[in-house]
């Protein structure tokens, strides 16, 4: 809608993840390096965690366009509330394994087949899990024991990758998860942003979408995203996305503390020494809404 207000080729901060707007922050640089390590090397069991909204689910897209491009085997399983059956009927599918009726016995005999082949090869093969933590105790244990397949000569044929929320590690805490943890060899995660990583987040996006010399967002202005969202990428995204769309609708070309302010309550965020709220506070379109944004009648005489 604002688009071509501001002159941008596409949306710069779309809240679907997108490769193409990562923006490599040393932590995300870390991540990604160890993800790849740990899938060359062999390392079996790879997990990586972080909070809601710090970029897991655009990581795992990054890796996914990496193994694409090295014509690495990969399933990725993105819908984590699934049974056992259609657990393996998932890794059958992303696979292309030659299954007749994808039951749990066929697809490990045609996987064990897929992973020595490939291995003979030279390559390996990966499982991905995003939102892993919501995965039930029974397909924890059938990930564990895919984890058993593997070759004295060429070490483990299937590289497992669990994605989560921190509620993941403490999910793996669990005593009947005890084996499956001790065979965790490589973790990574994620944080949120620090403030300079805010605003060259934001300027990044800003870039990537048309606008490489931002002024929309004052420098103060970004340090306020950076405290409300608690840098948070997602939640940036959300704050910044209804800021250009309120300048958008005001016709101005730079965000405001006003639009900030009655947008956070609009998205009832909470923050750490936010102010407690008043009554009869206007927002930037002033207390009648956005038909403020047009000029007042004049009186009769």
């Amino acid at each position: 809608m604002y688009n071509a207000f501001f002159g941008f080729r596409e949306n710069p901060f779309n809240l679907s993840p997108d490769p193409a707007f990562l923006y490599r922050s040393h932590q995300h640089d870390e991540a990604l390096a160890n993800l790849i390590y740990g899938v060359h090397s062999r390392k079996g069991f790879i997990v990586l965690s972080g909070e809601v909204g710090t970029g897991k689910t655009t990581m795992l897209e990054c890796l996914r366009d990496y193994l694409e491009a090295q014509y690495i085997e990969f399933a990725f399983i993105f819908n984590s509330r699934i049974s056992t059956d259609q657990f393996f009927e998932m890794i059958a599918y992303d696979l292309d394994l030659r299954c007749s009726h994808k039951s749990k016995t066929e697809v490990l005999f045609a996987l064990n087949h897929l992973l020595i082949q490939q291995a003979n090869q030279g390559r390996t093969t990966v499982l991905i899990v995003d939102e892993a933590h919501n995965l039930e105790w029974d397909v924890l244990e059938e990930i564990r024991l895919l984890g058993n397949l593997e070759n004295p000569r060429l070490g483990k044929l299937l590289q497992i990758i669990l994605a989560g929320q921190p509620e993941l590690d403490r999910k793996l805490d669990a005593p009947n998860l005890r084996q499956l943890k001790q065979r965790i060899v490589l973790r990574c995660s994620l944080s949120p942003f620090q403030p300079a990583d805010t605003d060259s987040y934001i300027r990044s996006r800003l870039e990537k979408a048309g606008m490489p010399d931002q002024t929309v967002f004052p420098p103060s202005l970004i340090r306020e995203i950076h405290t409300r969202s608690q840098g948070i990428p997602r939640v940036i995204n959300a704050i910044c996305d209804n800021l250009l769309l309120t300048c958008f609708a005001l016709e101005r070309r730079e965000a405001s503390l006003d639009m900030l302010e009655e947008i956070c309550r609009d998205m009832r965020l909470e923050w750490p020494g936010m102010p407690q709220p008043r009554g009869g506070v206007d927002g930037p379109f002033g207390a009648r809404g956005p038909e403020a944004a047009r000029p007042l009648p004049l009186p009769h005489e």
